[in-house]
């Protein structure tokens, strides 16, 4: 029957509307936090669920609570070490719309684990083609000097082709988008319910 969907014990349940405002607007905008409010939103709902071992098969998923939250202001790369504190910071870079920074970042954090050199070849290409050269869909933001250094490298590609770029945008990271999630309003929640567990 149309406009009825049928579960798997056949009893027939009618579908949600669908907000018309939602219907004309494109996924990829609707999925774009677009304030520090969205980013608070997206933490608060991010506590139960991993909390609760949304995730149990993966042995790297870690439960977000302030205690983990305390740590994210110690360095940015205590941040990125916690798998709840890289998914929160990147909750930010997208409603900043510079989610390709940390991409790219973890992107070469990957590309270095492959010791096959055929396929990092390939990924090499596929990083540069995605992030670095000229017209890329993502470019992350380099100086000529280094773009140029890196197109150089990535056709006989290393482990280490990526690492001067790696390193320019982590600097970028460390110094502009950091500095300002520590202050949104959403880490400031975090941290001040963690002060108040605490006192």
């Amino acid at each position: 029957m149309p406009g009825i969907v049928f579960t798997h014990t056949g009893s027939p349940v009618e579908p949600k509307p669908v907000d018309a405002s939602l219907a004309t607007e494109p996924e990829s905008e609707r999925r774009k936090p677009r304030s520090f409010m969205d980013l608070k939103a997206y933490l608060k709902s991010l506590l139960p669920h991993l909390e609760s071992g949304m995730k149990p098969s993966d042995p790297k998923s870690e439960s977000v609570n302030e205690a983990d939250a305390a740590h994210w202001p110690k360095s940015l790369e205590r941040l990125l070490d916690c798998h709840t504190g890289r998914a929160a910071f990147h909750v930010f870079l997208k409603s900043e719309y510079s989610d390709e920074n940390l991409d790219f970042w973890l992107a070469c954090e990957d590309y270095k684990k492959d010791s096959s050199s055929e396929t990092m070849q390939g990924a090499a290409e596929r990083i540069y083609k995605e992030f670095i050269q000229a017209d890329a869909r993502r470019q992350v933001n380099l100086d000529y000097h280094t773009r140029q250094s890196v197109a150089q490298k990535v056709r006989e590609a290393t482990a280490s082709c990526f690492d001067e770029a790696q390193r320019t945008v982590y600097v970028l990271m460390e110094r502009d988008s950091y500095p300002r999630f520590l202050k949104s309003n959403a880490y400031l929640a975090l941290a001040n319910r963690h002060q108040g567990i605490k006192g």
